[in-house]
């Protein structure tokens, strides 16, 4: 799946970093200049931009630009500065700090992540934190939610191509007795199937669920399930169905309304650049009939808003 950020084919690293150093060097910063570069360039190309310029200069580039620019813009360009384990361990910290805990931000990345990335991230919050990421989420969270987390967070979903039309059968009545066909839930029994099922078995357990059921499963879990639980169970069933939807209708929330969830916004725009944000946008025109570059325009602004839209290209 193709992402809005390509790598630079003149890519010329001490070029790049002679580039940003002019920008932020003697009164006043060049942003345009600082935009152009980290706007147009891969994760990677910016990786090595970074380890460059500590090299020429005997200078760290994220506290240089710490120094030079504030609010929204700097930590755009903070985040497009870091490996995605690294850049998602700190969006992990960020939902967990404080009082109360930042649910739909730790369901994104959590449904978001295969196992490999899973357990990557694990890692990076390790070394970047010195803090072990199960027991913190262990400790902010609670009760069905915590189990779900947990799950999500051992990284063993099955992630093989074959399905079993019988075992899907199987799951999708499991499920029903689980849910709608008895009195009270049967959480675990939930947790279990849209945990560790490969995703492409779980699209055959939702069409069978919808011919024993008579429904949609996200409609099923709706009405048996509530709060954070409820988010993540559906953020889970979206996901599988169908990834640049679910992301699209994640970055329609951040916008809708009064204000701008901008956590969220940087979040998904930044880690999903390189993947699949060109299907993203068209889902997210498709949707709503207006193109997320319109949605951005509008909701953002200065030099925060001109980064995003070179991302969004």
């Amino acid at each position: 799946m193709p992402g809005t950020i390509t790598p630079a084919t003149d890519f010329n690293v001490e070029k790049d970093c002679q580039e940003l150093r002019t920008a932020m060097k003697g009164l006043g910063t060049n942003e345009a200049k600082i935009i152009n570069v980290l706007g147009n360039r891969s994760r990677d190309q910016r990786l090595e931009i970074v380890v460059k310029f500590k090299t020429m200069f005997g200078k760290d580039l994220i506290a240089e630009l710490k120094s030079e620019l504030s609010a929204n813009f700097l930590r755009l360009c903070k985040c497009m500065l870091l490996s995605i384990p690294q850049f998602l361990a700190k969006e992990l910290k960020r939902a967990m700090k404080g009082s109360g805990t930042d649910e739909r931000a730790l369901v994104e990345i959590l449904v978001g992540l295969d196992n490999k990335g899973i357990v990557a991230v694990k890692r990076a919050y390790k070394s970047t934190f010195e803090a072990d990421l199960e027991r913190e989420i262990v400790s902010e969270t609670s009760g069905d939610f915590k189990r779900l987390a947990l799950s999500l967070l051992q990284g063993h979903r099955d992630e093989s191509e074959t399905v079993d039309k019988e075992l899907a059968k199987e799951d999708a009545m499991d499920l029903f007795n689980a849910g709608v066909n008895r009195f009270g839930t049967d959480e675990s029994k939930f947790n279990s199937i849209l945990c560790s099922r490969s995703y492409r078995h779980l699209k055959m357990v939702f069409a069978e669920y919808k011919l024993v059921a008579g429904e949609d499963i996200e409609k099923s879990i709706r009405s048996e399930m509530s709060g954070e639980l409820e988010l993540g169970f559906i953020s889970i069933v979206k996901r599988i169905k169908n990834t640049p939807t679910y992301f699209a209708e994640e970055l329609y929330k951040s916008m809708k309304g009064l204000g701008t969830d901008d956590d969220q916004l940087v979040r998904i725009l930044v880690w999903r650049s390189e993947i699949d944000l060109v299907e993203i946008k068209g889902a997210f025109e498709s949707l709503y009939g207006k193109s997320l570059k319109e949605y951005i325009r509008e909701d953002t602004s200065g030099d925060f808003r001109s980064l995003l839209l070179t991302i969004v290209k």
